[in-house]
């Protein structure tokens, strides 16, 4: 009888806490714009983004994640190989602060208390909010842009790939597209009924930006107990 209570005691735990451990690190990568400004390549980072993240792990297929990552997300219409664009000669800075939180799943099981090397492609979606600044230019200059306080929500659809490279560290590359709810981080669409301001591009399109790089997270949280037989 008291070697089946310990097997429960070492049971439960392993039940209870196997599917929670912690993640925590960083993710260094790219950004890059997709709107009425520059390139309309879909990933092609070119200014440096920089983030951290935390995920708690609900089982070896699920996980809760939150992050913060920032960035200058930018545009040139001479990069366009739009010639439409690249006459027009537009170009804009606006840099993004994005908090966002939602749920990564992984294609196979990806036991983080199992120290054997694994691999699992994952997706990752759920709800950012960022801060940016609102542009808008004047019909008289409208290669001067100036600037306001702004925010909005964007919905983050992330493709990526993940390895357990040592017992406490994963590494991953991901990409991730992110369809905002504005349609003015390129200062094409300010939300103003003043004349003098000039918008253009495809007004029912809104604007998307993609986060591009390399994950990297230490495992922490208690382990479930392995009992002798």
């Amino acid at each position: 009888m008291k070697k089946i209570f310990n097997l429960l005691l070492c049971f439960f735990p392993f039940i209870t806490l196997n599917a929670q451990i912690n993640e925590l690190g960083v993710f260094i990568g790219g950004s890059n714009f997709v709107g009425d400004v520059g390139n309309t390549t879909y990933v092609n980072p070119n200014k440096l983004a920089l983030g951290v993240l935390y995920k708690w792990n609900k089982s070896p297929r699920h996980s809760y994640r939150f992050s913060y990552t920032q960035s200058t997300i930018t545009g040139n219409d001479l990069d366009s190989d739009e010639t439409g664009r690249s006459n027009r000669g537009y170009r804009f800075d606006n840099d993004v602060k994005e908090f966002s939180a939602g749920l990564e799943f992984n294609f196979f099981d990806f036991n983080l208390h199992d120290y054997h090397t694994k691999v699992t492609p994952y997706i990752y979606s759920g709800l950012s909010f960022f801060l940016y600044d609102g542009l808008y230019r004047y019909e008289t200059s409208p290669n001067v842009t100036q600037k306001i306080n702004s925010n909005s929500f964007a919905i983050p659809m992330t493709l990526g790939i993940k390895s357990n490279v040592t017992p406490h560290f994963v590494i991953g590359a991901e990409v991730g597209a992110r369809y905002t709810f504005t349609d003015n981080i390129d200062g094409s669409n300010p939300d103003t009924s003043n004349t003098s301001i000039k918008k253009f591009g495809n007004l029912n399109n809104n604007d998307w930006y993609v986060f591009s790089g390399i994950t990297l997270t230490y495992t922490f949280g208690q382990k479930p107990c392995y009992c002798a037989e």
